[in-house]
């Protein structure tokens, strides 16, 4: 009971020169390190008083307690510091500061996330680019193998995929793999459950995931495949055709990629009549698109995020049996 009640109290106890921080009350932060606080002191978890200025980003509340001592590589519990967080607020100011102040650039947290990374996914490339000029290693992974330039893309940032690129990024590198049970109904028979590979996706997989034309234009610029395909199989085009991204299909068709690739058990054209998209198909069949080639695979229902899935059922279809029985007559 002793115990339990210490360690509550230690959580609450006040700690005014963090509260001061967290409300950007500069004089108090002032008032408080003349007095003698402890300028590293932190909160149940982790986070301090540079922390919260940094989060605000309160330029001059951050310098006062840089100048005092503040550990600028301080981790709360999660692993973040304050340069996290300033790359988090895309502050290229705050970032300047920290790192001339001694903070560590590749300071990650505990999933791999590392500064690099949040400031591509937030849309700063001045903040990457003053990272890579400390020291970040660009190519650095999080927990699943995801990379900066993966980040930049996913979040549709091409400014500072420019940037990532510029400093050396990886346009080959691919995210972890790994396999998942999944079925379609009825679940409880067997030959309806497969391990289904995932992950394993390039920069390019994730411009072709989100519509991000103006990155994957940058990707292929550099050398990227225009037929890189993930665990399962999947190509770009695939992906693309799946969400009905008629210009990023165009694009990669117009660089060279299949229009037939089917390693995961359908193609794009499949993809495009079951999604009722009388422009994709056409610029599918424009770029040598098979309407002969069958649906090999059935796919499992989480995958299935529109009507426009295959189940078992489909196996053996061709693209032109699927118009006849799904689509318009133009189709």
């Amino acid at each position: 009971m002793f115990l339990a009640l210490t360690i509550f109290l230690l959580a609450t106890a006040p700690l005014p020169l963090i509260d001061a921080a967290k409300n950007v009350d500069r004089e108090a932060v002032r008032s408080l390190l003349k007095q003698g606080a402890n300028v590293n002191a932190t909160q149940a978890d982790g986070t301090t008083a540079l922390h919260w200025a940094s989060y605000r980003d309160d330029l001059e509340s951050a310098d006062l307690l840089i100048r005092s001592g503040a550990n600028v590589n301080a981790r709360n519990d999660l692993g973040a510091t304050p340069l996290w967080a300033a790359c988090q607020n895309g502050s290229e100011s705050m970032v300047g500061r920290l790192l001339t102040a001694g903070a560590n650039p590749n300071a990650a947290l505990l999933l791999g996330e590392t500064p690099v990374m949040v400031a591509g996914r937030s849309g700063s490339p001045a903040v990457v680019e003053l990272l890579a000029a400390k020291g970040a290693n660009v190519n650095a992974r999080a927990a699943r193998g995801q990379t900066a330039l993966m980040w930049a893309v996913a979040q549709k940032q091409p400014e500072v995929v420019k940037v990532l690129l510029a400093n050396g990024a990886d346009i080959h590198a691919r995210s972890d793999s790994w396999t998942e049970v999944m079925a379609v109904p009825p679940h409880g028979y067997l030959e309806y459950n497969r391990a289904i590979p995932h992950g394993n996706d390039t920069a390019l997989m994730f411009a072709a995931r989100v519509d991000d034309l103006a990155s994957a234009k940058l990707l292929v610029a550099a050398g990227a495949n225009v037929n890189d395909e993930d665990a399962w199989g999947v190509s770009a085009v695939v992906l693309a055709a799946h969400s009905g991204f008629t210009d990023v299909v165009k694009f990669l068709l117009e660089k060279g990629a299949t229009a037939n690739s089917d390693r995961a058990g359908f193609t794009a054209l499949h993809e495009a009549i079951m999604r009722r998209d009388e422009n994709l198909v056409k610029v599918l069949l424009d770029h040598g698109a098979d309407a002969n080639l069958p649906v090999r695979s059935w796919t499992p229902t989480r995958r299935s995020s529109r009507d426009f899935n295959f189940p078992p059922e489909l196996i053996g279809a061709t693209p032109f049996w699927l118009a006849a029985r799904f689509t318009e007559p133009e189709v």
